[in-house]
């Protein structure tokens, strides 16, 4: 466990690689998650984010396994559900041209719905690989809007369930940076001085 002093749920949330194959989410919990990424700070209130809701085996799931990279394809499936994170830019030219803060805020609303999921003791892994252009196609994403992610939660499995390189990956520490390689003063890749001691930057999983 980390023991970095940060409030929970972000101490402990980490992107397990191994979920339940057989773990349902209701409604309800679908919502709250959803709630909680309706929530974030939205730049002028555009609230630029969409999200396609693919419980495992629901048409929408369908649409998006075939098209899952090779390395997501054998565990995203098994989550209980997939968030999938769209951007709407609008139909005005200058919207259209500014891509980055809509794209900044919805990674704020999954940000969210990530932390909420693990307040309710789930979990939730976001990806990028999979054809987003036959995923968007499949599902009718309008020429304004852009899928960006996916991001599945459900419950820890059976790591004997799964081939091996997916159990491996759940075994792997969490590690990040130093933050003297993250925070910089006036010049550019100049530690901000005024970083305090800080804890371990790799943590066994939960």
């Amino acid at each position: 466990m980390n023991p970095v002093a940060i409030a929970e749920p972000l101490r402990s949330r980490w992107s397990p690689s191994v979920f339940d194959a057989q773990h349902e989410l209701t409604d309800a919990e679908i919502t709250r998650l959803l709630e909680a990424a309706q929530w974030a700070p939205s730049s002028g209130n555009r609230q630029p984010w969409r999200y396609v809701v693919a419980t495992r085996g629901s048409a929408a799931h369908r649409v998006l396994v075939p098209h899952l990279s090779r390395g997501n394809s054998g565990w995203v499936p098994r989550a209980s559900v997939v968030f999938l994170s769209v951007v709407v830019l609008g139909t005005d030219g200058d919207e259209l041209k500014d891509v980055l803060i809509p794209a900044h805020d919805v990674g704020q609303a999954s940000a969210h719905l990530t932390l909420q999921a693990h307040a309710m003791g789930l979990h939730a892994h976001q990806f990028g690989g999979f054809d987003h252009t036959a995923v968007a196609a499949g599902l009718g994403i309008p020429d304004d809007a852009r899928v960006l992610a996916g991001i599945a939660v459900g419950v820890r499995g059976n790591p004997e369930e799964v081939p091996e390189r997916d159990a491996e990956r759940d075994q792997r520490a969490r590690s990040r940076r130093p933050l003297a390689e993250t925070a910089y003063d006036d010049r550019w890749d100049h530690p901000w001085p005024g970083l305090a001691p800080s804890g371990p930057t790799t943590a066994e999983q939960g």
